[in-house]
């Protein structure tokens, strides 16, 4: 049972989630449509985005297959929320994925995956719908990671994608801020999701992590998806640029182990 206040914050306003088929992504487009807000459910997955779907009121909500490390597909993506439901106030880019290794163990198909999805659909995405989001004056929230904020053990591919969406965040804002489009992101820690589950599953994996975290435990979809409702919501209407660490103190730390 979700713990977060039914509004309508949302009311008449159009919102695209790629990657919503689990995880952070189904946990915002959830949010969204809680709060009134048409929701379009974008993913590769057609069967998850239809289980989402059927949670939802079908007159807010259309569920679109599209790769977003495919150009054309981010375009249709945006061509059929406008199609849809006439405009678009709200684009969140979460779709992501998260390959392992050092960069003399990971292979260059990694690195093309990691990068084409990751960051160009990121960049598809805005780019596809940067127009209208001007004629809306909305915003984006890309789902960026504490990984691009500093770098992590074996995750180099991932840190520099992440890295790379960090700071277009920054520039974005800067340029398209006069245009009345905000953007910012998110930068979770360890979330409980499907792409997680084997590191969920490492019980001294997950002591390591408890104890660096000031909260105590991993972060849930709903803890990230509040975050992003709360930034793309008028209460924010004067952030903009911003890459919100959402990882219960974890980046308080100047990284050295605690001494009781």
């Amino acid at each position: 049972m979700n713990d977060f206040n039914h509004t309508a914050r949302f009311e008449a306003k159009t919102v695209i989630v790629t990657g919503a088929g689990s995880g952070i992504g189904e946990g915002t487009a959830r949010r969204f449509a809680s709060e009134g807000a048409s929701v379009v459910l974008a993913g590769r997955t057609r069967e998850k985005l239809d289980r989402l779907a059927n949670d939802l009121d079908p007159a807010r909500t259309l569920v679109h297959t599209f790769d977003a490390s495919k150009p054309d597909d981010a375009k249709q993506l945006i061509d059929a929320a406008i199609d849809r439901f006439g405009g678009i106030d709200v684009l969140v880019n979460n779709a992501g994925v998260a390959p392992t290794g050092r960069i003399d163990e990971a292979s260059l198909d990694d690195w093309r995956a990691v990068m084409s999805t990751d960051l160009d659909g990121v960049f598809y995405c805005c780019r596809a719908a940067i127009r209208h989001l001007i004629d809306s004056r909305g915003c984006i929230v890309n789902v960026s990671s504490v990984s691009g904020l500093g770098g992590d053990w074996g995750m180099s591919f991932y840190n520099a994608a992440k890295g790379a969406v960090t700071n277009f965040t920054r520039a974005l804002a800067m340029d398209h801020g006069r245009d009345g489009v905000r953007v910012n992101a998110v930068c979770p820690s360890l979330t409980a999701t499907d792409l997680t589950q084997d590191m969920l599953g490492d019980e001294k994996l997950m002591a390591k992590f408890k104890e660096r975290i000031p909260l105590g435990r991993v972060a849930t979809p709903e803890d990230i998806a509040a975050v992003i409702a709360f930034l793309a919501s008028n209460d924010a209407r004067f952030v903009t640029g911003v890459n919100l660490p959402v990882d219960g103190g974890l980046s308080a730390s100047n990284g050295q182990p605690p001494q009781a």
